[in-house]
């Protein structure tokens, strides 16, 4: 009997020791609550929690009062540090800027702080890193962590982890070789920032104990075929979400909440920035300004939320209700119960949880082919996979789900959908599967 599967039988005999004894997990994020990448990471470490793992959770920028989650930054001397690190970040990459509409689409990770020494850190047995770009870790960091011998899982929440400092890479395909001639820089050249910058990547991965973790199968399909990854551990683990706290409400009652019309059909378009392009918007007011064309008779409303301005709504051929920026969870909720369909037009995404949240109130989707989103969506199930940047096929979906005979059908299938893939405990039992099976390596390492 070999030393590994003995070893897997003493955790299955001892499993309630060695969960509350030994793992001890550590999530670094730079923010609790800003950013689709801070509410995914914020969710799972509830969601661990819940399921009895000891596990507490580092961020630069703390706006939540939970006590499991460790501020960095607890004075005005120390938020004034991590201003200089964002602003030392923005400085250095300007020389390199190509346009300032992408001036966040590229993260050289040039300045950080480092965290290996901070107590958390060292009494932890994995750290589990989620997104931590513009100012919070940098390159360096990230060695230090890398250098510290302890197992690492990293969540992706986008594709930054194996490039040359793109978020998102659009059509290109550089990162699969060795980054250069970078669509993103101002001069792009065979050995520019991109290039390097990869180039320290595999420098600090070189041996290092790293599992990476993908919100989407599209994504994992994307890091397999990258120059960094090639050599690493790549599983596809969504992002929970707590079916609690999103579920199906009564329509009329919440409408009658948020002072929105009840006879009428509802639109909800939303982002944390509205005008964010990537988000597809434009494609969104196109769409609809068709449908007004061909549906004229049409009662029907748009409700937003996000921030956002009134010059990004003057085209759209509807009425408008925006609520604002939504922060708490409950006022979320509603708005996507009070309405008929949600309509995500992304360009690019990995897994939103919008979307997420959305199909958990019961309220169909309708967003482009892209990202992880068609593992989301089931066409005509529980909502609408249009073809991708067609504003034709957009309003196609909007007619599908809107006049859908059967709406309360493709609402059930969308809650349903939640709670089989995205719930807590289906989530938090896959990572600590993953969890065991690198403490069980580590072990064995030093025997």
């Amino acid at each position: 009997m070999n030393l590994r599967f003995k070893l897997k039988i003493y955790f299955a005999l001892c499993h309630i020791w060695y969960i509350f004894d030994l793992m001890k997990i550590l999530l670094v994020n730079k923010s609790d609550k800003t950013g689709g990448a801070a509410v995914a990471c914020k969710r799972l470490h509830t969601a661990l929690n819940k399921a009895n793992i000891d596990a507490k959770f580092i961020v630069e920028e703390k706006r939540s009062s939970n006590e499991n989650i460790i501020d960095l930054s607890p004075n005005d001397l120390r938020k004034k540090l991590n201003f200089i690190r964002f602003v030392t970040e923005r400085i250095y990459f300007l020389p390199f800027e190509y346009s300032k509409d992408l001036r966040f689409s590229f993260s050289p990770a040039f300045a950080g702080q480092n965290i290996h020494k901070h107590p958390a850190f060292i009494n932890s047995d994995i750290i589990h890193l989620h997104w931590f770009n513009q100012g919070f870790l940098s390159l360096n960091s990230l060695k230090n962590i890398v250098n510290s011998g302890k197992p690492i899982v990293w969540t992706l929440h986008d594709m930054w982890a194996f490039t040359g400092g793109c978020h998102y890479s659009g059509n290109c395909t550089n990162y699969q070789q060795n980054c250069g001639n970078c669509p993103f820089l101002k001069n792009p050249k065979e050995k520019d920032l991109s290039y390097r910058i990869l180039e320290k990547k595999k420098e600090i991965f070189k041996n290092a104990n790293l599992t990476f973790v993908t919100c989407s199968k599209w994504l994992k399909d994307k890091a397999k075929t990258s120059s960094l990854f090639k050599n690493f551990n790549i599983v596809n683990i969504p992002n929970p979400i707590d079916t609690q706290e999103f579920y199906p409400l009564d329509k009329i009652k919440i409408r009658k909440t948020l002072k929105l019309p009840s006879d009428k059909k509802l639109i909800l378009f939303a982002a944390a920035n509205i005008g964010d392009k990537r988000k597809g918007l434009k494609y969104l007011i196109n769409a609809l300004q068709i449908y007004h064309s061909e549906n004229p008779k049409q009662e029907l409303e748009i409700v937003t939320f996000g921030k956002s301005s009134n010059q990004f709504f003057k085209n759209i051929p509807y009425k408008v209700h925006h609520l604002g920026i939504l922060t708490k969870t409950k006022d979320i909720a509603n708005a996507y119960n009070a309405v008929d369909v949600f309509i995500l037009p992304s360009l690019e995404d990995n897994l939103p949880n919008t979307i997420m949240e959305a199909l958990a109130c019961g309220t169909p989707v309708l967003a482009f082919q892209t990202g992880g989103i068609p593992e989301m969506i089931e066409h005509k199930k529980n909502g609408y996979i249009s073809k991708y940047k067609s504003v034709e096929d957009l309003k196609n979906g909007i007619n599908f789900i809107l006049n859908y005979p059967q709406w309360e059908t493709l609402s059930k299938n969308a809650q349903k959908k939640v709670i089989a893939e995205y719930s807590e405990k289906v989530v938090a039992k896959k990572y600590i599967e993953v969890y065991n099976s690198l403490l069980i390596d580590s072990i064995e390492k030093n025997q």
